[in-house]
């Protein structure tokens, strides 16, 4: 049987490791090397159901590096990438930018001139809908939307997308963009708003709510993005950009009394903190495209969808008090190092 051999870079993050574990879950027609720097917020413990597989490998190792980028698409033939590898916390790129932009920006270069060398037959550039910037109380973000980034991180996104795009009307390289609203779900690294919020509601400590609470963000649950992903993978476009998401709107504040609603903690936890510099007020999606040209849909509803995220974390309390501690970072040497 002939492999898709797939490059994914980053898939020991949220979104990446979900998605790897999707697709070996339920094909076998693909071959994945996942390559990962491993920084706070890869995790190999999120690959357990993975890392076993004949057609699954790990590489530890940073997408600025060119050898090492070469290397990997010379080994293992890749003929197809999925750029997940970002750093993607807002927050940080506002304490320290040049990580971003040393990672999001020249890493995605070094993957495109790869590519280019390799005649990958599909690259997918995995961005965010924060590269459109802020919504007003009405309206949607579709492809079209100029955009407009208002933070570090989405600013360095943003010149990933136009990078990667530029490759395809250029050279001709098959890129495709999609641009996905907030994740949430299994494996989310507890600095995001809703794994925070859920753990320290657990731990009966305050919940740090940004300023009135009252920003709008468009949610989708990981499952669901994954599947939008592979439908993209197989039946996208090159040269097209593709967004997605669920239309979830929710305010912050209504998503916390969600939460501390479930778990049964009182509603006098909730902190309001000074606001994010620069906090934009409201993101939402037009999905309307992948819709009508791909065929695909969100399969999750939003409650469901949370309360299952919930379940998760009371349930792998394990796996979070080892991100807590730091001692989760130790998986790495225990697979890898002491063989």
């Amino acid at each position: 049987m002939e492999f898709k051999k797939i490059l994914i870079t980053g898939g020991a993050g949220f979104i990446g490791s979900n998605f790897i574990n999707h697709l070996l879950s339920k094909r076998d027609d693909v071959f994945i090397v996942n390559l990962d720097k491993l920084t706070y917020a890869g995790n190999l413990e999120n690959l357990k159901p993975s890392e076993a597989k004949k057609n699954y490998v790990f590489i530890k190792g940073d997408i600025t590096n060119n050898e090492l980028v070469n290397y990997v698409f010379n080994k293992y033939n890749i003929k197809y990438v999925i750029n997940f590898a970002a750093e993607s916390h807002v927050d940080r790129s506002i304490l320290g930018s040049e990580i971003f932009y040393r990672t999001n920006v020249i890493g995605t270069n070094v993957l495109l001139e790869a590519s280019r060398r390799f005649e990958v037959e599909k690259f997918l550039q995995i961005s965010t809908d924060e590269v459109y910037g802020s919504l007003g109380p009405n309206g949607l973000f579709t492809e079209k939307t100029p955009l407009a980034p208002n933070s570090p991180y989405s600013s360095s996104k943003a010149a990933a997308d136009l990078m990667a795009l530029s490759f395809s009307h250029t050279f001709g390289l098959p890129v495709i963009v999609t641009r996905c609203s907030n994740n949430f779900g299994p494996y989310q690294f507890p600095e995001k708003l809703i794994p925070l919020m859920i753990i320290n509601a657990i731990n009966d400590k305050k919940l740090p709510v940004y300023g009135d609470g009252l920003n709008v963000r468009d949610w989708i649950y990981v499952l669901d993005h994954n599947r939008a992903i592979e439908t993209v993978l197989d039946h996208g476009k090159n040269g097209e950009i593709y967004n997605i998401g669920a239309s979830n709107e929710k305010r912050n504040i209504d998503i916390v009394k969600l939460i501390l609603d479930k778990l049964q903690k009182p509603e006098s936890l909730i902190e309001f903190v000074k606001d994010r510099p620069g906090h934009d007020r409201r993101y939402a999606i037009d999905s309307t495209k992948i819709k009508s040209e791909l065929g695909w849909k969100p399969i999750f509803a939003f409650e469901d969808a949370i309360f299952e995220t919930i379940d998760w974390y009371i349930k792998n309390k394990s796996w979070w008090e080892r991100i807590i501690s730091g001692d989760y970072k130790k998986y790495y040497k225990t697979l890898y190092e002491n063989r």
